[in-house]
């Protein structure tokens, strides 16, 4: 009876909550020229907004004009006089907490979040949620036990301002009606070493009514992989009222053939796009194909075209102007005192009605070694392409440039760790290439004018890609091996792990 009345209690809410977002659906070209000038006058008095005289900006073309885009170096030395415990500096107040990142460039990253800031955070994780709920029009999983894959919730001080992993921030605002159904302990959430944790995962949850399950996708590999080795089971045989994949991170596609296989059937995934900056997007429709994007959760939006950004005169762009079906630099000013920050991330808009994107690669992960600006959306498209005409399956893979070949013209090269090999790999490679050609003029040049030759691939043994996160220390949690390189350095690495 009491299963019964959270699910049905679950069903209202979720169903009240979606009628209730349709507002900013239709209305998030205004109100998002409405929070950029509520942001500056909130901030109108911290150092940085009268550095940047935010006194004199009254509408989005003052803000551009006044405030550069900025990186973590740019606002590095702001971020340091917060962590010395200085007030009104980026925002009203010290953060609530630092999330914690590591940085190529900058050692690690320290990305304030604001007390305004953390509630966004968690309502956009519940929206997410009350979304599926709504459309799929059930919420079995409510009376399952639910697993959230991350870092460690325990949480270091600098002068005040806890600081930790996003995940692990975010574990010490999970609703308390959630608490009891989730997994895993505490004493399992804090241990460090990401194959010790995963093991002592495995060992919790294998005899528990799992039905919902989040990570990010080759963390839910690793994790299914130990389950299955340990039970001799698919995943949904282990747990047969798994109900829902949450995901996020990376995009989930190229995933999806190795996730369904180590599942045993297909289960209904939820994609979001969260990150220690905001949660930015999720999936709202399950019948289309896009991310909602969350334009009322305390961020305003700028977007750079991709082919413009790092020019001193790129055009920024608001909603009202975007283009559909076109890269741009995702730049954001947020409630938690981030001004116009590239976070790194490249979108691509598939909707305005309402606003839905697709994550297509990084400003920084991207090939163009010869000039062709190879990007991560382009890759997993023809990769994608190409396994759905071969009996193939994909665990991770790695694009870099051979630039001085032994012999021969420089190419592209692929490390690509298989779950199951075609069958005519030569073959593979041809129809990958093709795909590739298709989708990238510039490439297709470099190939026809024999400036290239067409791509290689480069087959890796089984757990290639776990060995090489664990010598660079990123073992789990969220971090991400790039997909693809403008130099050698993972390429170099992954040399020496052929099959």
């Amino acid at each position: 009876m009491i299963n019964f009345i959270k699910k049905n209690i679950a069903l209202i809410w979720a169903k009240k909550h979606v009628k209730e977002t349709q507002s900013f659906k239709q209305n998030a070209v205004k109100d998002q020229e409405n929070l950029l000038i509520s942001l500056v006058q909130t901030a109108e008095k911290t150092l940085f907004g009268r550095t940047h005289q935010f006194e004199n900006i009254k509408s989005i073309q003052d803000f551009q004009a006044q405030v550069p885009v900025a990186d973590y170096e740019d606002l590095k030395p702001y971020i340091e006089k917060v962590k010395k415990g200085q007030r009104q500096i980026l925002w009203t107040d010290t953060p609530e907490y630092f999330a914690k990142t590591s940085g190529t460039t900058s050692g690690s990253k320290y990305i304030p979040i604001s007390k305004e800031g953390m509630p966004y955070q968690i309502a956009a994780a519940q929206s997410a949620i009350f979304h599926y709920i709504a459309q799929k029009n059930n919420a079995d999983f409510v009376n399952g036990k639910m697993i959230f894959l991350q870092g460690s919730p325990e949480l270091d001080e600098i002068n005040g301002i806890k600081t930790g992993r996003l995940s692990g921030i975010v574990a010490h605002h999970i609703p308390s009606y959630l608490q009891k159904n989730r997994l895993p302990s505490l004493e399992t959430n804090l241990i460090e070493d990401w194959e010790t944790k995963v093991g002592a995962i495995v060992k919790e949850t294998e005899k528990e009514n799992m039905t919902l399950i989040s990570g990010i996708p080759p963390w839910l590999i690793m994790y299914f992989e130990k389950l299955i080795e340990r039970n001799g089971k698919k995943i949904t045989e282990l747990f047969p009222n798994l109900q829902l994949i949450i995901t996020g991170g990376v995009n989930y596609e190229p995933y999806r053939e190795k996730m369904n296989e180590l599942l045993g059937k297909p289960v209904d995934t939820l994609q979001t796009f969260p990150a220690s900056e905001g949660f930015f997007a999720f999936q709202d429709n399950f019948e289309k194909e896009g991310l909602l994007l969350l334009t009322n959760h305390g961020i305003f939006y700028e977007f750079i075209p991709l082919e413009e950004y790092g020019k001193p005169e790129a055009k920024r762009l608001t909603l009202k102007d975007v283009e559909l079906h076109k890269d741009y630099a995702l730049i954001l000013t947020t409630n938690s005192g981030l001004w116009a920050y590239s976070i790194g991330d490249v979108v691509r808009f598939i909707s305005k009605d309402p606003y839905r994107i697709l994550v297509s690669g990084r400003t920084k992960h991207f090939t163009s070694a010869f000039g062709e600006h190879v990007i991560a959306f382009e890759v997993e498209e023809a990769l994608k392409a190409t396994v759905e005409k071969f009996p193939a399956q994909i665990t991770e893979f790695h694009l870099a440039p051979q630039v001085n070949p032994a012999e021969g013209l420089p190419y592209h090269e692929w490390f690509i760790e298989f779950e199951k090999e075609p069958e005519d790999l030569e073959n593979f490679r041809k129809n990958l290439d093709d795909e590739m050609r298709k989708r990238n003029t510039y490439y297709n040049d470099l190939v026809s004018g024999n400036i290239l030759q067409p791509l290689l691939i480069t087959h890796l043994k089984k757990n290639a890609f776990q060995d090489y996160a664990k010598s660079e220390g990123k073992l789990g949690g969220q971090n991400k091996i790039p997909r693809l390189a403008n130099d050698r350095k993972i390429g170099d690495f992954l040399e020496n792990l052929k099959k």
